[in-house]
């Protein structure tokens, strides 16, 4: 007798509240030594650094800070999932995190979905001057993007939140064609959301606010694999920190035999 249907969890539901494990800054580890995650999230990155790592925080909510180090430029460290999301098997894919910078310089950020995560993993994407770069030849990405590194009039502020798509065909982004209208304040924390639909389009809203909505096919394409990352990265080989209060991340599971 053949079934056609199954039965069991549906939903895939991972969260930290960042008041778990800690990989102490000052020890050196390779990232794959067991024991380094916090909740259901792998903590990866430049962690055989001594000043590289994931410490907990004094502050209400209990958060998490990402260090990444100063020994080389794009040293990181960052919370992470396997590359296992497909959209068009798991959608609608959704990240969500509450974070805090303690300063808007010498940092790159990036929050949001990508498809090749290493357990040294690199930033995804990297600016220059006002242009948004993917960093590896395969790094599809769609999330939100901070990055101390964009240079613009005098006049104008580096500290906006980016929402970059990046697809196996894109090799740039304008940054203000992809600027949120929230600027990002040193010590205050925002609420980041990105979701991504089966067909490949997505949606950022920050604080609750929906700041971008890209159509079919624009934000990712549906049966490319993706992994949720939170992560930051050192520039100019200059120590970097993100404070993370929790990351989620949900998704429908694939019932395909």
């Amino acid at each position: 007798m053949s079934i056609t249907g199954q039965s069991g969890v549906g939903k895939i539901r991972l969260f930290t509240d960042c008041c778990g494990n800690e990989i102490v800054v000052t020890n050196a580890e390779a990232p794959t030594t067991p024991g380094h995650s916090q909740g259901p999230f792998s903590v990866l990155g430049d962690l055989t650094q001594s000043d590289a790592g994931l410490v907990l925080l004094s502050k209400a909510n209990g958060f998490a800070r990402l260090t990444a180090s100063a020994v080389s430029n794009a040293d990181g460290c960052a919370l992470a999932t396997e590359v296992s999301f497909s959209p068009i098997l798991n959608g609608t894919l959704i990240l969500e995190a509450r974070v805090a910078l303690q300063a808007i310089t010498a940092r790159n950020i990036f929050i949001g979905f990508t498809g090749v995560i290493a357990d040294d993993v690199l930033e995804p994407l990297t600016c220059s001057g006002t242009t948004v770069t993917i960093a590896g030849s395969t790094y599809v990405s769609v999330g939100f993007l901070f990055d101390s590194q964009i240079t613009r009039a005098a006049t104008a502020s580096t500290a906006y939140w980016l929402m970059p798509y990046f697809l196996t065909t894109t090799a740039t982004q304008t940054d203000t064609d992809i600027e949120a209208s929230q600027l990002v304040v040193a010590g205050e924390c925002d609420v980041l959301r990105v979701e991504v639909d089966n067909n490949g389009a997505a949606r950022w809203y920050i604080n609750g606010k929906l700041e971008q909505s890209i159509g079919a096919g624009l934000a990712a394409t549906p049966a490319t694999k993706l992994g949720a990352l939170c992560g930051v990265w050192s520039t100019a080989s200059t120590e970097s920190d993100l404070d993370v209060d929790y990351l989620l991340v949900t998704a429908n599971r694939d019932w395909t035999r």
